[in-house]
């Protein structure tokens, strides 16, 4: 068993890996070679055992890990602030202004069942490359999720740190992100009790 502290950290090191994804998201003009590559994070984040809530909340079994999952948002909320502040300190090339303000048009309702989509495809990835450790199963979920506008929560907090946006809206949309997330990936997980 993993200590809070330890939690913690791998959680950051996740975030910060998605903030890598949404960096190469950006920088790339062509989307299907862009959510490709976005992959990579997933990739690491799975392979190097880091934390991330969209992957690890679908196999949450009892209340008393729910904790865990908060560590964990919060760890990947740090992560994907530092990718941001190293990206804007670089001067990279990148934003995500236009990409936030079109998150933020969208209705509460929109939102949070484009993120239970996401859910399902970030549990799907996770489960299907378990049980059979074909990184197809990996970049294939991150790609559809990508290509079809599903709402990912942790890149999306990378996206809101990139362009600065700290609204209460912006908090509220993020916490119906992680709550869609969560109940999608959790639905879909009810298959293997049935």
């Amino acid at each position: 068993m993993k200590s809070k502290f330890q939690i913690g950290i791998k959680a950051v090191y996740a975030g910060f890996m998605i903030g890598l994804g949404g960096i190469v998201y950006l920088s790339v003009d062509n989307k299907i070679i862009a959510s490709l590559l976005f992959s990579f994070g997933l990739l690491t984040i799975v392979t190097q055992g880091f934390f991330l809530y969209t992957g690890k909340i679908g196999f949450v079994k009892k209340v008393n890990e729910l904790l865990d999952m908060a560590i964990v948002a919060a760890g990947n909320y740090i992560g994907t602030f530092f990718a941001s502040g190293i990206a804007n300190m670089a001067h990279l090339k990148i934003d995500s202004q236009a990409l936030t303000a079109a998150k933020l048009e969208n209705s509460v309702w929109n939102v949070f069942f484009l993120s239970m989509f996401c859910g399902v495809m970030m549990y799907l990835a996770i489960d299907n490359y378990q049980k059979t450790k074909n990184i197809v199963f990996i970049i294939a979920p991150v790609m559809i999720f990508i290509l079809s506008g599903f709402e990912h929560s942790i890149a999306n907090m990378f996206y809101f740190h990139l362009a600065g946006v700290y609204t209460a809206k912006s908090a509220a949309y993020l916490l119906v992100m992680l709550a869609g997330n969560g109940i999608g990936a959790k639905l879909f997980s009810l298959k293997d009790i049935v």
